[in-house]
């Protein structure tokens, strides 16, 4: 899934950016508020933002604000150090999904992430389904008939995105800017290949492709 962080603090977003890598999650980090909102006022394919609230140029609650009025329902946790209940009233009231105080547990940021983003997609669960197909986010774990299932860091995340939006179609460049971000150098036929080998895994019939919409899980 493709997050945007927004974090000045250079040593703490160092931290949370390569813990977000490490959950599974693709990261854009951005310094402060302006050049946030100058790249969420183009169009654009978050599926969250992490947004810390003291930020240099533009306030975060700032961007916040300019993005519903946007109307623009992109998830959004905000960080802060004003742990009060004003600010945190402040804070859900400007638009955001949830609140998370400093200082955190990484663990507890990346499980709000992925409730957040189950919420999005109306999922109560705490796995995905499909088939005899299970995936559990907070393990990074996929089981196939109740069995393990060996999957590259490529291949789960793009399972991930196929099983979380079922059954709509995800296109190419959907896919893409998920899995890879915005690698300079990826080859032309890199998801053609994650594909291939994820219906390996899977069954040659899993995974749905319709020319002009993209690709899809099949029929459960």
């Amino acid at each position: 899934m493709q997050l945007l962080l927004v974090e000045d603090d250079l040593l703490l977003g160092d931290g949370l950016r390569e813990g977000l890598l490490d959950a599974g999650f693709r990261v854009e980090w951005l310094h402060d508020g302006q050049a946030a909102w100058h790249l969420l006022s183009a169009p654009h394919q978050f599926d969250a933002i992490v947004l810390d609230i003291n930020l240099p140029r533009l306030d975060g609650l700032a961007v916040l604000e300019r993005l519903r009025a946007a109307h623009d329902a992109t998830p959004v946790l905000l960080l802060t150090a004003r742990a009060g209940i004003d600010e945190r009233i402040a804070g859900l009231n400007s638009g955001a999904d949830d609140y998370l105080p400093k200082p955190f547990a990484l663990g507890e940021l990346v499980a709000r992430l992925q409730a957040l983003l189950r919420r999005a997609h109306g999922l109560a669960g705490r796995s995905l389904r499909w088939r005899e197909v299970e995936l559990i986010p907070a393990r990074q774990q996929v089981l196939l008939a109740s069995q393990p299932l060996e999957l590259t860091a490529t291949e789960y995340r793009l399972l991930y995105l196929l099983m979380l939006n079922y059954p709509h179609y995800l296109s190419r460049s959907q896919l893409e800017e998920k899995l890879f971000g915005w690698q300079n150098e990826l080859e032309s036929n890199s998801l053609d290949v994650h594909l291939s080998h994820l219906r390996k895994k899977l069954g040659s019939e899993a995974i749905r492709n319709q020319r002009g919409l993209g690709w899809r899980l099949d029929d459960a």
